[in-house]
């Protein structure tokens, strides 16, 4: 397979509907904010988790496509795969004395596991597989406005002890988001991908990655959540043609109704309310003068 060539910088925008799109467990679950913006915020490993969990399903038959990093997994077994798989014997916590052997360690990793060869990996562990750095990385998402997180009592009609069970229920809480639009930004380096062999196909994957996972990491916890757009400025080069930052400068949010007033029942008006779906923001593309080696791609 043709490792991909050119370098991509893009734009993710995903939206959360009365759902915790990323729990802080040093705040009791709450969504994650920026304390000083109110803004939300999701982390890349949050992203990650989701984009893993999506391939895992799709190509779950499909050799290289395996995920190394997965809930119950020991780490150390799956670099044990590599030594097996090309013969060779691992030294605790080293790498094996010849460089081609180390290599050869590193590549079968990254031929077999998907995550790796995309994200990265460090593997210097007991069993040592050794250090990959993966061409695609991805930011924080922040939330386009400040959120309003919510405290939502539950009760439940169950009792767990048998000493609670003259109790008629149970209470617990959850904590969501009414709704918040989120924005991240992504890099693919087009030589690391060629060190890594990330494919022209694995891209492929990625963008249906983006798109659909949220598909199938439905809970009651999550609420209503969807990939909305994704844009990538395409360089036609590995080292590429324009700087990440001004490109994303030229995507900017809106309000839908920006100016705009709704009348009240005396008669008079107040500006537009809380945005409470996607359909109250408007993402704005400025594609014209763009650098040259430029093009825009937008998977969905």
């Amino acid at each position: 397979m043709t490792a991909v060539t050119n370098r991509y910088d893009f734009v993710l925008f995903f939206d959360v509907e009365n759902g915790n799109p990323n729990g802080d467990p040093d705040a009791g679950n709450l969504p994650r904010m920026d304390p000083e913006t109110s803004q939300g915020l999701v982390t890349d490993v949050s992203l990650k988790r989701k984009l893993r969990n999506y391939v895992a399903e799709a190509k779950s038959e499909v050799p290289g496509h395996a995920i190394y990093m997965q809930e119950g997994v020991v780490l150390n077994q799956q670099h044990a795969l590599a030594y097996e798989a090309e013969g060779l014997k691992s030294e605790a916590k080293k790498k094996p004395k010849k460089i081609e052997d180390a290599t050869r360690i590193t590549d079968w990793m990254c031929a077999n596991f998907w995550d790796i060869r995309t994200f990265g990996a460090v593997m210097t562990t007991e069993v040592n597989a050794g250090q990959v750095r993966g061409p695609v990385q991805l930011t924080f998402a922040k939330s386009a406005e400040p959120i309003m997180p919510l405290e939502v009592s539950i009760t439940r009609s169950s009792v767990t002890n048998v000493k609670d069970a003259d109790k008629e229920r149970t209470m617990g809480r959850k904590h969501v988001v009414p709704y918040g639009l989120y924005r991240a930004h992504g890099f693919i380096n087009a030589n690391l991908a060629r060190r890594t062999g990330f494919s022209e196909d694995d891209l492929v994957l990625l963008w249906a990655s983006f798109r659909d996972m949220f598909e199938h990491d439905r809970s009651a916890a999550r609420g209503m959540m969807a990939a909305r757009r994704l844009i990538a400025f395409r360089h036609d080069s590995a080292l590429g043609n324009a700087q990440a930052h001004k490109l994303f400068d030229r995507v900017t949010v809106h309000r839908a109704h920006e100016g705009s007033t709704l009348p009240v029942g005396d008669g008079g008006t107040h500006n537009w309310p809380v945005a409470r779906a996607f359909t109250d923001y408007a993402i704005r593309l400025d594609d014209a003068d763009l650098p040259e080696g430029i093009e825009i791609i937008e998977p969905f």
